[in-house]
């Protein structure tokens, strides 16, 4: 049973996801704020991290340095910052990954679980092959789920989470049109209201993110009033 640790000064959202975790079969601890999980963490590390960013004594920034100057362990930011700066300091500072809030709690379990499967396959343990874990490959674009990486015409490309699995969705059926509301159950739960117009704003991140010095990513293509569809090229 894999060791969960969570810290964030809000005790309703440690409260829910707890109980989240716990019930997905993760052994779970909890933690009020930076320094009270370093205290912990020098005693006994767990097998990963959830880190508020913003939190008394010690935020998760300075905890996150600390951390990586001991540990690998794979870390994930919740952040209600709406400025980028922070997530992508966090990013270079080693964190995996960052989940905004309010977040899909079943996202931020398929996220642990394949930074688990990531660690796993890292250290060399055998891992059962699914469609959701084997290697992707669509013309150009390469996509390695336990790993969490992508490459694009032989570019190296960092995507989010909800990034990650969008394309993937996209990647795995070229040609079929996925709507809108499609798109956001990938990516989202009922325990979260999002417009749909947020599946937009992750599709032009994703397309600046996948373009190349000389080239346009045009492989995601806008059905207006549909949804989008991947062409493989």
């Amino acid at each position: 049973m894999s060791r969960i640790a969570l810290v964030d000064d809000d005790r309703n959202i440690l409260t829910s996801v707890q109980i989240t975790l716990e019930a997905e079969g993760f052994d779970v601890e909890t933690y009020n704020d930076g320094q009270q999980a370093l205290d912990a963490f020098n005693k006994r590390l767990p097998d990963m991290a959830v880190l508020d960013i913003k939190m008394p004594r010690m935020d998760g920034m300075d905890l996150l340095q600390r951390l990586r100057q001991k540990t690998t362990m794979p870390v994930i930011f919740l952040t209600s910052k709406d400025d980028e700066i922070d997530e992508v300091l966090g990013l270079r500072m080693g964190a995996d990954d960052y989940v905004k809030k309010p977040f899909s709690q079943r996202l931020l379990v398929e996220r642990i679980r394949a930074l688990l499967r990531r660690q796993d396959a890292i250290s060399g343990e055998e891992i059962e092959e699914t469609e959701e874990t084997k290697i992707l490959i669509r013309g150009e674009l390469t996509m390695d789920p336990l790993r969490h990486a992508v490459k694009w015409k032989g570019n190296d490309v960092s995507l989010t989470v909800t990034e990650f699995l969008l394309l993937q969705a996209l990647a795995q059926r070229p040609g079929f049109v996925k709507s809108r509301d499609q798109l956001m159950d990938v990516a989202y739960d009922d325990q979260v209201y999002v417009d749909d117009r947020t599946i937009d704003s992750h599709i032009k991140r994703l397309r600046k993110k996948m373009r190349t010095a000389d080239d346009e990513f045009s492989a995601i293509e806008t059905l207006y009033g549909i949804g989008y569809r991947y062409n493989e090229e």
